[in-house]
């Protein structure tokens, strides 16, 4: 889940709110896609988060910010920015938000709230492993971006693979239909989560740092 910038309108389970209905298309100009059929991994505990069956964690829960957003995660929030060399510039590795979720069928960063105690890399890591299968020993971590609301947070972790990762060689868990390396240059045509796209100004001078 990216908890990022939400309005206050909420009713069902967490992560259902204007979730689009089945068969949504994907956005065109988005190569090496790989759908997946990859079930939510259940949990023996029934404190489960409905959808993908993860036990609920002290600091799991909706909280309002300083602007009057909406947000999961009563202590923040952390996200994984994967980023590489290509030829027409750095491409970013983004993941294709099952329809179920918050902003159901646009293109983000795995993400999710942080645990108590939790530092924003610890969480951005465990959330690229839940979600994609990546792990530290995958990944050399970068700067970090910080989204400050007032009471609430979310820190975007830049980084860089160690080795060639492609998207097939991933592995999904049930809130993601997809995972594609995207071009810097073709994010306009791109249907981004809100929150990924309004981080973007800040992010850009950051990833064009890091590719000099």
């Amino acid at each position: 889940r990216d908890p990022r910038p939400c309005p206050g309108r909420f009713s069902g389970p967490p992560g259902t709110e204007d979730a689009p209905p089945h068969g949504r298309t994907l956005p065109t100009g988005v190569g090496r896609v790989r759908l997946s059929a990859t079930p939510p991994v259940r949990s023996p505990s029934p404190a489960r988060t409905g959808f993908t069956g993860r036990v609920l964690a002290s600091t799991d829960g909706w909280t309002t910010c300083a602007q009057g957003h909406r947000h999961w995660g009563r202590a923040g929030a952390a996200g994984l920015l994967v980023h590489r060399d290509a030829a027409d510039g750095p491409e970013l590795l983004l993941q294709h938000r099952a329809w179920w979720s918050h902003h159901g069928g646009t293109w983000g960063t795995p993400g999710g709230a942080l645990h108590a105690g939790e530092s924003a890399a610890d969480g951005a890591l465990r959330e690229v492993r839940e979600e994609l299968g990546l792990t530290a020993a995958d990944l050399v971590l970068g700067v970090r971006s910080v989204d400050d609301h007032g009471g609430w947070s979310y820190t975007t972790v830049l980084a860089r693979p160690v080795r060639p990762i492609e998207a097939a060689d991933l592995r999904l868990d049930g809130e993601s239909t997809g995972v594609a390396w995207v071009a810097v240059s073709d994010l306009a045509g791109v249907a981004l989560h809100p929150g990924l796209a309004a981080s973007l100004p800040r992010l850009r001078p950051l990833l064009a740092e890091a590719h000099r």
